[in-house]
């Protein structure tokens, strides 16, 4: 066979790999594991000094993310085996019950306010962050909402109601314990589902126009908010001002270069920049791992966000599009809100870097949307069928293992040939 024809052959053959229709599949379960095993070395690297401070043992916080990993693996691998319908069952109870939960943080003695931020609620020995649930539990009621009404959202009133004020209500909810970044990303959630709803770019217009004038006022009323703007726009930068932040995350990423400085060798974790197993755990990944090593974050998160999208491609049912587009503007859009406060793009808002950065409920609910996307792709045409009839890693192994004890007794039986010999 020439060159010239071999050439086409090997290039067909790497784009198959790409059009398999199980390729969403595995690309975001692949994805998904390598930002996970990343994430829970660089929160045992970060914590660990802070961590022997605290508790006696370099180990403590990364145990505590490796529980929450264990808990959120099993309830994601139990989310992709769910049909799509079932989804489409649970929108309202799961809406519902999510914004009841949020609404706990306000009860007395049950809700707890860390930082100016009233987002947390302790039930018994657990403590859980409500607007977590929201963000994957509003996905969701989007997507069932929007999908049923997907034929008339040229009309401002089959848009506004009940999509509108249900979803300002679940972002009310979380900005009434003044949680601005977390509101921004539902915001974020809510604009990706709307948009590949079909909801008409005029709208989109009035909207942004509305919500920057919310953004704004929130930000204006806010001495707290203020006070982190004016820190990151100003030049001014020191150990009492909102930039330290910044400024110390700066240092991070520059001093990493090229190749960083070693996994667990970080300078800055050693209490110079406070949040480095959480928001700025991307500093630190900088530091220890230099470019090469944020350049391998960013990149799964692109191959995410491009799984994700050709969920929504190629997937006929509307509910699993825009359902899946509120899942990716969350995720995705999170991780580069993280990313640019780290690299001081934006002000400090305090959101983690999903998968990545410290933190039980987001890392379980994060896993949660994840588990859900999967069963999407396992729904698009043909993949069942096609998993359907790979055998199952168990099985693949047993194989092996059957193979080569035949093959060892095959080999200690003579035949009965030699045997008369």
């Amino acid at each position: 066979m020439s060159t010239e024809t071999a050439e086409p052959e090997v290039e067909q053959q790497r784009l198959g790999h790409w059009n398999s229709v199980v390729a969403s599949y595995y690309v975001v379960i692949g994805a998904t594991a390598l930002l996970l095993v990343i994430g829970l070395v660089m929160v045992l690297s970060s914590s660990s000094v802070e961590s022997i401070d605290a508790n006696g043992s370099a180990f403590a916080v990364f145990l505590d993310q490796a529980k929450f990993a264990l808990i959120g693996v099993p309830v994601a691998i139990l989310l992709s085996r769910l049909p799509v319908r079932t989804y489409v069952r649970l929108a309202w109870p799961m809406l519902g019950a999510a914004v009841v939960l949020q609404l706990m943080v306000f009860v007395p003695g049950l809700g707890i306010e860390v930082g100016g931020n009233r987002n947390w609620v302790r039930l018994g020995p657990l403590t859980a962050q409500p607007s977590e649930v929201v963000k994957l539990a509003l996905a969701v009621w989007l997507g069932a909402v929007l999908a049923r009404k997907q034929a008339y959202l040229q009309s401002w009133k089959h848009v506004f109601i009940p999509a509108v004020p249900v979803a300002g209500l679940a972002v009310g909810v979380v900005l009434i314990g003044h949680d601005l970044g977390t509101a921004m990303v539902l915001l974020l959630l809510v604009a990706g589902a709307l948009f590949v709803a079909g909801v008409p770019l005029r709208m989109f217009a009035v909207a942004a126009a509305m919500a920057v004038g919310a953004a704004a006022t929130l930000a204006l009323t806010s001495s707290n908010r203020m006070d982190r703007i004016t820190s990151w726009l100003s030049d001014d930068c020191n150990a009492s001002s909102d930039c330290y932040q910044t400024l110390h995350g700066t240092y991070g990423l520059a001093s990493g270069g090229l190749g960083g400085l070693g996994l667990g060798q970080s300078r800055e974790k050693w209490s110079y920049l406070p949040a480095a197993h959480n928001d700025f755990i991307f500093a630190i990944l900088g530091e220890e791992l230099g470019l090469v090593g944020t350049l391998v974050v960013l990149g799964l998160f692109g191959l995410l966000a491009v799984a994700m999208l050709r969920v929504i491609r190629r997937h006929p049912n509307p509910f699993v599009k825009v359902t899946t587009a509120g899942i990716v503007a969350w995720i995705i859009g999170q991780a580069l809100i993280n990313i640019a406060v780290v690299i001081g793009f934006a002000p400090v808002i305090g959101v983690p870097l999903p998968l990545v950065s410290a933190g039980g409920s987001a890392l379980i609910m994060t896993l949660a949307a994840l588990g859900v996307v999967v069963a999407f792709a396992r729904d698009e045409p043909g993949a069942a069928q096609a998993l359907a009839t790979r055998p199952s890693v168990v099985r693949r192994s047993l194989a092996v293992v059957g193979l080569t004890r035949s093959a060892r007794r095959a080999d200690r039986t003579p035949r009965r040939g030699a045997a008369r010999a």
